[in-house]
């Protein structure tokens, strides 16, 4: 059985992480995506935060997988002229540049549908229209404006930075499902159409949680939070700490050997229908009857002790026996698990949501698959393309042209400095 995007054809102008987390779940559904990069330099993460010298950085292989590579100055003509053929060759271009960028190629909406009328073109940019639409925008900036910074820390501390990368990957995903969605849409109206995700848009879509308890501040203090009973609400959303974010208070609790493992700690979850196990587990059966515990509206105003009370008891425990004993009472938790951790564990390894690859220039290195399982077209992760490692077959198997225009391209200078072609 055919992969899911067997047949679709991507024309990947996209950089650096936003975009190339889109291409790259497009490829592992297995769309034919063609990253066209500057000759002699290529996706500027191929250098970027080098472990291996010569070789291209984890920056790269991890967001470049099943992709093939042509390098290709579009400001050449005969450059130019290839691009044109790969637009009318293509089903869908993806692109990350500064805002206007295309235009100034000479490849606006219009020029694009005039070579092609079903393509779809789908962008990444910081923000929507808006005073901030010209704007330049990276991750930590889209955290900022999207509303995750103002809410992620501590009430008596800075906005916070999530380790996540929610603007940049994040606005991938968007902008994957988007170009999905054109892709079924086209298949009913025959025509192509834009496709725009804002990073600032996104990172809201990530954070309406949020959005909702800006609401219900204006009709009195966010009950939830660890800043109930006793702290102020201004009226914005303040910053909840660790706090579940939900119903159901949750905090991260030490754990054994925290005093010397960063990540010695487990979330717990104090859930209202098992209530009566955590009693039982951590020994308060006292409080499953007592009037001051018995209720979660009884038990709001009182969660920092509780939890103080809890972690007596985790911090006995290392993460991983203080999960297993509370899982077998189905009380939510999980522990805090380091990347070391995440990385070295098997299941994930097994699942294919860690993968291992062979590099010809770096050897073997660690990078994550498909997050997405489907059961009809299973996803194999293949390793980044080399710079234009895949130039000759393009131009020859998919372009379809012949040796003395392959040779004509190659002269002109348009695939840059680089050995030749026409006859490989």
């Amino acid at each position: 059985m055919g992969k899911a995007l067997e047949g679709i054809r991507i024309l990947d102008f996209t950089h650096v992480q936003s975009g190339p987390t889109c291409t790259q779940l497009l490829a592992w559904f297995g769309a034919d995506v063609i990253k066209v990069e500057k000759p002699g330099v290529g996706d500027v993460t191929r250098a970027q935060l080098r472990d291996v010298a010569n070789a291209d950085s984890l920056y790269f292989t991890m967001l470049n997988s099943n992709k093939r590579s042509i390098t290709l100055d579009t400001k050449n003509p005969e450059g130019k002229a290839v691009l044109e053929e790969l637009i009318k060759s293509c089903d869908v271009l993806v692109e990350n540049f500064a805002p206007g960028a295309l235009d100034r190629m000479g490849f606006s909406w219009t020029r694009i549908q005039e070579l092609n009328p079903r393509m779809i073109v789908a962008s990444i940019k910081g923000f929507g229209p808006g005073p901030y639409q010209d704007h330049k925008v990276y991750e930590n900036v889209a955290q900022c404006v999207g509303g995750a910074a103002s809410t992620t820390g501590f009430d008596d501390g800075p906005p916070l930075i999530t380790g996540a990368q929610i603007g940049d990957s994040g606005t991938g995903v968007h902008l994957a499902l988007g170009i999905v969605t054109a892709l079924f849409q086209r298949t009913v109206s025959g025509r192509g159409q834009r496709v725009d995700a804002a990073m600032q848009d996104a990172v809201l879509n990530l954070c309406r949680v949020k959005l909702r308890d800006q609401q219900r501040i204006q009709q009195g203090p966010l009950k939830e939070y660890p800043q109930y009973p006793h702290g102020t609400f201004g009226d914005s959303v303040p910053r909840a700490g660790n706090a579940s974010g939900g119903g159901q208070p949750g905090w991260i609790l030490k754990c054994k050997n925290w005093e010397t493992d960063p990540n010695a700690y487990i979330y717990f979850v104090a859930q209202a229908p098992v209530w009566d196990a955590i009693c039982n587990v951590i020994g308060k059966n006292e409080w499953i009857t007592d009037p001051d515990y018995a209720t979660p509206a009884a038990r709001l105003p009182r969660l920092k002790a509780i939890f103080a009370t809890i972690e007596e008891w985790t911090a006995s425990k290392t993460k991983f026996e203080a999960t297993a004993i509370l899982s077998a009472h189905n009380i939510p938790c999980g522990p805090i698990l380091s990347m070391k951790e995440i990385a070295e564990d098997p299941s994930l390894r097994k699942s294919g949501t860690i993968v291992e690859i062979d590099h010809p220039v770096r050897g073997s290195y660690l990078t994550v698959g498909n997050p997405i399982k489907l059961s009809d077209s299973p996803t194999v992760v293949e390793r980044s393309p080399l710079l234009g490692e895949h130039t000759g077959e393009i131009l020859r198997d998919l372009l379809k042209l012949d040796e003395p225009r392959i040779r004509n391209i190659e002269m002109s200078g348009a695939l840059g400095e680089r050995f030749p072609i026409a006859a490989e």
